[in-house]
């Protein structure tokens, strides 16, 4: 995949723009991206989705192909990387290292730097945080491209076009 979906990309487009009653045309564009080799995500993501017992969680159970697992060699190195990096971060908030370190978080970061993919979070880069680690600033200090959805829509050349028989 070239692009990995973090879970507040599928969250945050459940719960407001791309609703999945209002825009289904996003949620089959997601899988037809998948189709592609395009657009996907990892298990830990999954697993973080189907905790809501919502829509969300169904969709992602009847699609689960698009999740990765993450137990190949080469991930499970890169995280080995990410994770002594974030346990080596000066100036962050006591536990801010075992919290971003039990999610999907650095494990999405791992697979895309195993396989050259771009990271997808609504997270923002802020080199000035010092509460949490976040997504964009791992990926920052490794190289990783990270990108947010709106920008993966622009990049991928997404159409959702209104059937002109509604």
């Amino acid at each position: 995949m070239n692009y990995l979906l973090d879970s507040n990309t599928f969250i945050q487009a459940k719960n407001s723009y791309y609703h999945m009653d209002v825009c289904p045309g996003y949620w089959d564009w997601i899988l037809h991206q998948n189709d592609n080799g395009e657009v996907g995500s990892i298990n830990f993501v999954k697993k973080e989705l189907m905790a809501h017992k919502d829509n969300l969680s169904s969709w992602a159970q009847r699609n689960e192909r698009i999740f990765d697992l993450e137990s190949d060699p080469q991930t499970q190195s890169a995280f080995i990387k990410v994770a002594n990096y974030c346990r080596a971060l000066p100036n962050t908030k006591s536990g801010a290292d075992q919290e971003f370190l039990k999610g999907a978080d650095p494990w999405l970061i791992a697979k895309a730097m195993a396989n050259g993919a771009t990271v997808v979070t609504l997270e923002s880069f802020n080199p000035n945080i010092w509460k949490k680690i976040t997504i964009p600033n791992v990926c920052a200090y490794f190289n990783v491209p990270c990108v947010n959805t709106f920008m993966l829509l622009n990049q991928l050349q997404a159409r959702f076009i209104l059937d002109a028989n509604i």
